[in-house]
């Protein structure tokens, strides 16, 4: 029941039975502004992770369809450059893939089957926009591709903030570190409607793509749990989640903020750009 609800039948309730009940209306309250200073918390701590320089992270769980995984990146916000490598531990596809993104080309390395039809060629160049069209004329949108290297997983610690029964579950200890843990449960639809109100363009379009591999793994409700150290920072955030394709429960641990990031784009000899002919090496 929703409290405009509540208000709206304690009209018709005789006073004496309101003054019985007085008792709970005061806990009540409290539920309430407990709820509302976990929340305030955790966005305190998404907007200060999301603004940090450079981030080092490595994700370990379950995604649907592609199951066991163990990924790791490192982003430097400005200009943007960021590295993740991604590796597929159960399933089909098991395998490691590397991203890089820098100067605003993404890079790709290439499949183990394609380097010799690439005329021995490990890394692939998509370009520098998020839709191309390849050389043979079939057009791509790697726009999915892109942000998941290059974003900062700390904007996905934002959905708890909007959960309606976020909550302060206590103090742990992440990797030694001091934390306070908040915990939570939403809804994706009702995530989808709450970033309509964020106004920065940019941050709503990045929470907008977060909730797209969701629905597309056909998870329809969220947990997740963030971890807060003493510096008001992101420090793990774990979600979970049922879909169509399988159990989701990834974890992010944030390794480290701050320190230099050098990431370098692939030997131009050794890359193929889907978007020209392929040259045969060294001509």
């Amino acid at each position: 029941m929703s409290l405009s609800i509540r208000a709206a039948a304690r009209t018709a309730v005789p006073a004496a039975v309101l003054l019985l009940a007085g008792c709970g209306t005061g806990a009540g309250a409290d539920q309430a502004a407990a709820g509302s200073s976990a929340a305030d918390a955790v966005a305190r701590a998404v907007e200060k992770t999301e603004g940090v320089t450079s981030l080092h992270y490595k994700v370990t769980g379950r995604f649907p369809e592609r199951g066991r995984i163990a990924d790791e990146g490192t982003v430097r916000t400005k200009p943007l450059t960021a590295g993740l490598t991604t590796a597929n531990l159960s399933g089909e596809e098991q395998g490691e893939t590397e991203l890089r993104l820098v100067d605003g080309v993404l890079y790709g390395s290439a499949p183990g089957d394609m380097v010799e039809k690439m005329g021995g060629r490990h890394w692939i160049s998509y370009g520098p926009a998020a839709d191309l069209t390849t050389d043979s004329g079939l057009r791509m949108d790697v726009g999915a591709l892109r942000d998941s290297v290059g974003r900062n997983p700390a904007r996905e610690a934002a959905f708890l903030a909007g959960a309606p029964d976020v909550r302060r579950v206590g103090e742990e200890k992440i990797d030694g570190a001091g934390t306070t843990h908040y915990t939570g449960t939403a809804a994706v639809d009702e995530l989808r409607a709450s970033i309509e109100d964020v106004e920065d363009k940019t941050t709503r379009a990045g929470r907008d793509r977060s909730l797209d591999q969701y629905e597309k793994a056909g998870v329809d409700e969220l947990t997740l749990d963030v971890w807060v150290d003493g510096h008001d920072r992101v420090r793990r955030l774990r979600t979970q989640g049922f879909g169509r394709h399988g159990e989701l429960d990834l974890t992010v641990t944030f390794l480290d903020y701050g320190k230099p990031v050098t990431i370098r784009a692939p030997r131009p000899e050794d890359t193929a750009d889907l978007r020209k002919p392929l040259e045969k090496k060294g001509s």
